[in-house]
């Protein structure tokens, strides 16, 4: 009779990620959060010192955040996060507002359920209800990744997930001072039910004034110096 134990299913197997990856989600999480502004300046001595490793998975993690477009090189001065611009802010909401009325077309031409929508709602109004901005955020962007998702076009959804890296970083800017929890979650619940009702004309049209609602943002309010 065998001895051997065996773990539940749930149990995840231990990932294995280089020091690079891990320092690139952190200074990620930092840039998309708010925390490291735009023009913030990377040094990469004091990151290696304040994030207790060397010099060199520093450098190819500011690397990794460089391709991602997060990070720039500025002659004679070194890497900063790159600053944005009214008119960065203004392509993303009006890309932004192609890519997710595009999806909304196809859901609507194809007939697939929408009910997995209803479950970001509710976590939405949770975080709104219990003033937790982070989880807000979180249920809001896997509200709007589970609608290109039900587009069923892959080409959709990798220029959507690349562009909402800008998309995250612009909202924590803009709402780090001021924001409306409930109002941003009661956003969501009136999308789901044109789509419920393919009420297409409706379904767009609030869609449409959804991704327009942070478009007016001015960057240079929140621009450091390197």
């Amino acid at each position: 009779m065998s001895n051997v134990t065996l773990l539940p299913d749930d149990i995840a197997p231990i990932e294995n990620v280089p020091l690079r990856v891990q320092v690139a989600n952190r200074l990620r999480s930092a840039i998309l959060s708010g925390r490291l502004r735009p023009g913030s300046g990377l040094v990469e001595t004091a990151l290696a010192e304040q994030m207790n490793v060397s010099r060199a998975p520093i450098r190819e993690a500011i690397q990794i955040l460089e391709n991602d477009g997060l990070v720039e090189t500025i002659a004679y001065k070194g890497k900063r996060v790159k600053p944005l611009t009214a008119r960065e802010v203004a392509e993303t909401y009006s890309l932004r507002e192609v890519f997710e009325v595009m999806a909304v077309r196809r859901i609507l031409d194809s007939g697939v359920p929408v009910d997995a929508l209803h479950e970001y709602c509710e976590a939405m109004n949770a975080a709104a209800a219990a003033d937790n901005y982070d989880a807000l955020t979180a249920a809001d962007e896997a509200f709007h990744h589970a609608l290109i998702r039900l587009a069923d076009h892959d080409l959709l959804l990798a220029s959507w997930k690349n562009l909402y890296l800008r998309i995250h970083q612009i909202m924590a800017l803009r709402n780090r001072d001021e924001r409306n929890l409930q109002q941003i979650a009661s956003n969501h619940p009136p999308i789901v039910k044109a789509l419920e009702d393919r009420d297409a004309d409706r379904a767009i049209a609030l869609i449409s004034e959804h991704t327009r609602a942070l478009a007016a943002f001015d960057p240079a309010t929140i621009v450091q110096d390197l």
